[in-house]
């Protein structure tokens, strides 16, 4: 069994490198995307086996949706601990290294919807950032810390590409983390006409009251496809799909994943996975709540840790991240009877 286990290490480390590696040639972004697609998939699948139960002669395990959620989508692949996470930090070593030169307004390190092609040392780079995120994901899985495992990963392996290759933790903040009037007047760094001041994560997406609207809608939208189908992820992976369109370009195109994620695994850990003594409306306020909070914890963070830095520190991954531990708190206090996926230390 011991061997067994070292194998298994071996293999799951080196599909991760290569799941890293891939992530930096693609993009980060491109790379998520297909996170959503194949989140769709596999719970399109279990869905699609849940109706057929019925028929005669079915055979649930055709139609199994395991393998390609948590180990394709989820998994060493696509999964966003990996190939987002190692595709984020390849681009801010693309961008150290001058390799990066494609008029993006920001810092070219931001860049995270470029593919970086087949660059040996690039995609090295990505493959050492997959083993991390597989590494912080195994970790956090296997002593079942009260967050969700994959998305701080992608915010701890951002702090480490940040630390490891030179650029400040957080960046300064002259006027204050959380003003973004800077930004709205375009507001040059001091020293360097060519950057602003302050660079938010979305340009279309940081006003509180804008946020807020938004995680009211995609909240709703998410609990009732959770209340129609049990799933805690179809509603990210459409979230994750649809940002198919951003990558195209799609003006003012909103990211909406950390909403729906929060607000479906919110109707599931309430309910404690069933629906029976609650009504659709009632469902629907839970996921409308709770996606405000997700969304606005997005904006906190983004303000913070991406707007004055100088790589991309995913701000959706910061906001699952203390939505979820948010989650097992209110699990921990006896206001929820469940945390649904999310892991409880005890």
């Amino acid at each position: 069994m011991a061997e067994f286990s070292e194998f298994w290490w071996i293999g799951m480390m080196l599909a991760a490198f290569a799941g890293g590696a891939f992530g930096a040639a693609i993009g980060a972004l491109p790379a998520f995307i297909f996170t959503g697609f194949m989140v769709i998939l596999g719970e399109g699948l279990r869905v699609l086996s849940g109706d057929l139960s019925g028929f005669a002669g079915y055979d649930p395990e055709l139609l199994s949706s395991a393998t390609i959620t948590s180990q394709i989508a989820f998994g060493p692949v696509f999964g966003p601990h990996i190939s987002f996470a190692a595709g984020a930090a390849a681009s801010a070593y693309a961008a150290k290294r001058g390799y990066m030169k494609t008029g993006f307004p920001y810092h070219e390190s931001k860049n995270i919807g470029y593919a970086l092609g087949p660059k040996p040392d690039v995609l090295f780079v990505g493959g050492l950032f997959g083993i991390l995120g597989f590494g912080i994901t195994t970790l956090s899985s296997t002593f079942s810390l009260p967050w969700d495992p994959i998305a701080v990963a992608v915010v701890l392996s951002a702090f480490a590409h940040r630390l490891f290759l030179g650029y400040p933790l957080i960046g300064s903040a002259p006027k204050g983390f959380l003003n973004m009037k800077p930004f709205e007047e375009l507001e040059k760094r001091e020293g360097n006409s060519e950057r602003l001041l302050i660079e938010p994560w979305l340009g279309h997406q940081y006003k509180w009251g804008d946020v807020s609207m938004l995680g009211l809608v995609v909240g709703i939208l998410a609990a009732f496809i959770t209340y129609q189908t049990g799933s805690a992820f179809l509603p990210f992976g459409i979230s994750a799909a649809s940002l198919f369109f951003l990558n195209l370009g799609v003006q003012k195109f909103p990211v909406t994943h950390h909403i729906s994620l929060v607000g479906s695994t919110a109707v599931l850990a309430v309910s404690g996975g069933s629906f029976e003594e609650y009504s659709l409306a009632l469902v629907l306020i839970i996921g409308a709540l709770f996606g405000i909070i997700s969304a606005l914890l997005g904006e906190l963070t983004q303000r913070i840790f991406y707007s004055h830095g100088d790589t991309h520190l995913d701000p959706p991954a910061f906001a699952i991240v203390l939505s979820t531990f948010l989650i097992v708190l209110l699990y921990w206090s006896g206001l929820i009877s469940d945390t649904s996926w999310i892991p409880v230390p005890f």
